[in-house]
C-alpha cells in the first residue's frame, strides 16, 4: 500500500513538472546562449541544429559539437549540475523547435523521470565518443585531413561547400591563413574549385582517401 502510495506521489510530481515544460522555437542564425549568460534549462530539440563554438583568448573559434534531435548539449548540462553561467557560444544552425524544461525543475524531473534520465545518460555517453574523436582528429590527424573531412562533410549534392575560409577554420582548429594556403594546394592538385560562392569539389575519391589516411 505505502509502495503504491509512494508511486503515485512520484507520478504526479513527475506530470506537474512536465506540466511546465515550455516550447520554444528558434530562426536560423540566432544565438542561444553566450559565455557569462545564466542557463534558462534543459533543451530538447525536436528540430534543427545548434552550433557550439568556443573561442580563445587569441579570438580564435572552433567548433565543440552540434546538437541534434535526440541530443544534448554538454554546456547547458554543465551549467544546471554545477549552476555555473555558460562558457561557450550556442546558435541555430538551422531554424529549431523543441522544448525547454525550466532549470529550476530539471533536478526534480531528472530524479523522478526515468525515461528523461535515460536519454541525457545516453545521450552524455554518446557526446564522450565524439570528443574522443575530436582530440584523436585534433592531435593524431594531420591539417589536409581534417580540411578534407570537413569539405566532404558540407558539401552538398551539388558538391559545392558554402562556407567562408574562417568558417572552414573554426570547423578544422587552425587560423584562417592557413586554411587559405592549404585550399589553394588542393586546387592546384585539381582537388577543388574555389568560386566567389564557395568551394567547388573536382576530384572527390581524392579528398575521400585523405580523410581516410589512405594518401
Amino acid at each position: 500500500m505505502f509502495e503504491d502510495w509512494f508511486f503515485l506521489i512520484n507520478a504526479i510530481k513527475t506530470m506537474q513538472t512536465m506540466n511546465r515544460v515550455r516550447t520554444f522555437h528558434a530562426p536560423q542564425g540566432k544565438l542561444i546562449f553566450q559565455p557569462g549568460q545564466p542557463c534558462p534549462g534543459f533543451v530538447k530539440l525536436t528540430e534543427g541544429t545548434i552550433k557550439v563554438t568556443l573561442t580563445g583568448p587569441s579570438g580564435r573559434d572552433v567548433v565543440l559539437y552540434r546538437v541534434r534531435p535526440g541530443e544534448i548539449c554538454l554546456q547547458t548540462l554543465s551549467c544546471l549540475i554545477n549552476n555555473e553561467p555558460y562558457g561557450a557560444e550556442g546558435v541555430a544552425e538551422t531554424a529549431l523547435s523543441g522544448e525547454l524544461v525550466l532549470a529550476e525543475d530539471f533536478r526534480s524531473r531528472f530524479t523522478d523521470d526515468e525515461v528523461f534520465r535515460d536519454m541525457i545518460m545516453c545521450s552524455v555517453a554518446t557526446r564522450f565518443v565524439e570528443y574522443q574523436q575530436l582530440v584523436e582528429d585534433i592531435a593524431l590527424t594531420g591539417f589536409d585531413a581534417r580540411l578534407a573531412k570537413v569539405l566532404l562533410r558540407q558539401a552538398d549534392e551539388k558538391e559545392m561547400v558554402i562556407a567562408t575560409h574562417s568558417e572552414l577554420a573554426t570547423e578544422t582548429a587552425p587560423g584562417r591563413a592557413y586554411v587559405t594556403r592549404r585550399l589553394a594546394e588542393f586546387a592546384r592538385k585539381g582537388w577543388v574549385n574555389q568560386l566567389d560562392d564557395g568551394i567547388a569539389i573536382r576530384n572527390k575519391p581524392q579528398l575521400e582517401q585523405l580523410a581516410a589516411g589512405t594518401r
